[in-house]
């Protein structure tokens, strides 16, 4: 395949010679009957894999919206039409996760009588650090990493479909349109942090800080769920949630690698030309449709 070189900033980076950086993609409008799930453990019937997801879905809401302001915040400096059109389309998509994962964790807080205040302190409280401490640039070397992180978990998830092995096939479906969303505009952050001058060690300091407080909040999280679960000692849980982070899938594991790539001084999302990902996930919705409401 012919492969040509696409500049971004002081990068140059060997792209496909139709760039994925070029990617057209737009929200897709769902609906997802997950209420019934919810209510039990829908992931193989394990408490802690449960919790696990559960967990991360409780920072979506509250993180979507930092990811947006913090990206939109620098509009009247992006000339590129390009981008212009990926930063419109991000934001869609976000808004729609935003709205979806606030539907889902309203719904689980009222189903199992969990606390959802309680589950957004920190990150609130966090955020509106951020909001009055830092300068525009460097909360958007945080989105930056946290697009990175939910990049590579998407990955994962998407390319070995063990991660949701015998889980809900609804809530499956719910988190794999995430995740292929999350694929299409990984790049959108990082592209608008490199046009308005961020720099490398911006970006590599906040991947260290923020992978460290999304599984801390995250853990914290399964804390509180497993707790009022009453499965916080439970050894078989905490077992079964090792080996599922660390051995078998073992998806911290694997997503390893990639998270260090994001230190290379060259680095660029689409470096990893997942777009395979995207087509397959597509085909499958040939065979079973996905509803266009928007729920």
């Amino acid at each position: 395949m012919r492969r040509g070189r696409v500049r971004i900033g002081d990068m140059t980076i060997l792209m496909q010679s139709q760039s994925p950086n070029d990617l057209e993609f737009a929200p897709r409008r769902q609906s997802f009957e997950i209420e019934d799930a919810l209510a039990s453990d829908w992931h193989g019937n394990g408490a802690f894999r449960t919790a696990w997801f559960n967990a991360m879905s409780m920072l979506f809401p509250l993180g979507e919206r930092f990811f947006i302001d913090s990206v939109c915040h620098y509009l009247d400096e992006i000339d590129d039409p390009r981008l212009l059109d990926q930063v419109a389309a991000f934001r869609a998509q976000e808004s729609t996760h935003r709205v979806q994962h606030q539907k889902y964790n309203q719904m689980l807080c009222k189903l199992r009588n969990y606390d959802l205040p309680r589950f957004e302190k920190n990150e609130r409280e966090r955020m509106a650090w951020a909001y009055r401490e830092l300068p525009a640039r460097r909360r958007l070397a945080g989105t930056v990493a946290n697009e990175h992180l939910t990049a590579i978990m998407a990955n994962d998830m998407l390319a070995n479909r063990d991660v949701l092995l015998n889980a809900d096939p609804e809530i499956v479906r719910l988190w794999e349109w995430h995740g292929i969303e999350e694929t299409e505009h990984k790049a959108v952050a990082f592209d608008v942090f490199v046009a308005v001058g961020g720099t490398v060690a911006e970006r590599r300091q906040a991947l260290l800080l923020n992978t460290f407080f999304f599984f801390k909040d995250t853990l914290r999280n399964v804390c509180i769920m497993l707790q009022k679960d009453g499965k916080l000692w439970s050894i078989r849980e905490w077992a079964s949630g090792f080996k599922f982070l660390f051995i078998r899938p073992g998806i911290l594991l694997r997503v390893f690698p990639a998270w260090l790539r994001f230190f290379r001084r060259n680095f660029h999302p689409w470096q990893n030309d997942n777009r395979q990902l995207i087509e397959e996930w597509e085909q499958r919705q040939v065979s079973a449709p996905l509803s266009s409401d928007a729920g």
